[in-house]
């Protein structure tokens, strides 16, 4: 999975950056001094694989990981050369879903490019200029789609639907917001518009706010009124904080958290917000070789889920041997739950389940 972080300079962007991904990006009080993308790849924490790996003692321990690619800091103007310019707006093109972060604090010391704290006009800030970018990439899609209608006519619905994209683009509504067809669905999907990823608000809070209560924060209050009109996700977050225990072990981590009323950090709670918006799971493969987490579509069926791990799996299918994971740690091991029946067989039509544990059959 691979995340664009996108939002405002001075918002926290690059300091929650740093903190989950531990990549030193730079981070100040002042616009554009991330210049160049900064990438970092952080383990998906995966408590099944942990306990997997203490039954299996495996040679090889291999989580989920997700790539976050951050950004410089987005102003007005941005799609047509201001700031540092559309330039940075290609870099998170091939994303698979946007993390927007949204300043929801106050703060005297940290300054704000628009001179004062709002979390929905950012917002709209920033979405209008991912829209004027889109609608760039997509009138050199729709001039070539046009020259191919001169010498094929079927090529005619494919400039219509795109007009009617840009249309409602125009209105300064995201191209999420369209209703399409499968067909259509499927064609737009071949256009890399940044207003048609899966967009999570990362509402970035002080410390106090979440000692007092987010639901107390007007300007978090604000942020989920619109995602929800939205159809989006939000996640509060505390930028700072995931600073401090960034560099903690697990016990310290865990106190410091509860002390705040949390039980997980900001990183497990984004990363599990992500999964639900992309619609995604995971399986799990164990023995002494390796443990290893695989990410899969939801409904995605055992021959595509063995395609995973090599495309001789998935052209020489023959069965998957599937134990849920609860089923597996209930029974102690894998032969006292064959012992009692419940690891299953089973074929093509399976539609694979999050946790489960799978060995597959295969012969090319």
């Amino acid at each position: 999975m691979k995340l664009g972080i996108v939002g405002l300079p001075n918002v926290g962007k690059s300091t929650l950056f740093n903190a989950i991904t531990n990549a030193g990006a730079q981070s100040a009080n002042y616009p554009f001094c991330t210049i160049e993308p900064n990438v970092g790849v952080v383990a998906v924490p995966a408590k099944r694989l942990d306990t997997l790996a203490a039954m299996y003692k495996p040679d090889k321990y291999t989580p989920a990981s997700i790539e976050f690619v951050d950004i410089a800091g987005l102003v007005k103007g941005a799609s047509k050369g201001e700031g540092l310019g559309n330039k940075f707006l290609s870099n998170i093109r091939e994303v698979d879903a946007i993390v927007h972060v949204v300043r929801c604090f106050e703060s005297s010391d940290i300054v704000h490019v628009e001179g004062s704290v709002d979390p929905v006009r950012d917002i709209e800030t920033i979405n209008l200029e991912l829209i004027l970018s889109d609608v760039e990439v997509l009138d050199r899609r729709i001039d070539k789609a046009m020259k191919m209608v001169k010498a094929d006519k079927k090529y005619q619905a494919e400039v219509d639907f795109f007009n009617r994209v840009k249309d409602v683009l125009n209105e300064g509504k995201s191209a999420r917001s369209i209703q399409c067809t499968e067909d259509e669905a499927d064609l737009l999907s071949t256009v890399s518009l940044l207003t048609n990823k899966p967009v999570i608000y990362a509402a970035n809070m002080s410390d106090s706010d979440f000692a007092n209560g987010i639901e107390n924060s007007r300007h978090y209050q604000s942020v989920c009124a619109l995602a929800k009109e939205e159809h989006a996700g939000v996640l509060p977050i505390c930028a700072e904080v995931e600073a401090e225990i960034a560099d903690m072990d697990k016990e310290e981590k865990e106190i410091f958290l509860a002390d705040m009323g949390l039980n997980e950090s900001g990183l497990d709670r984004l990363i599990r917000e992500c999964y639900s918006l992309l619609g995604l799971i995971s399986y799990l493969t164990a023995g002494k070789p390796e443990v290893r987490a695989w990410t899969i579509k939801r409904g995605t069926k055992a021959p595509q889920a063995a395609g995973k791990i090599h495309t001789d799996f998935e052209r020489g299918f023959i069965r998957a041997e599937v134990i849920a994971f609860d089923d597996l740690m209930s029974c102690g091991s894998m032969a006292a739950a064959k012992e009692k029946g419940l690891v299953r067989s089973e074929g093509k039509e399976y539609v694979m389940q999050d946790g489960d544990i799978v060995l597959f059959r295969f012969n090319v």
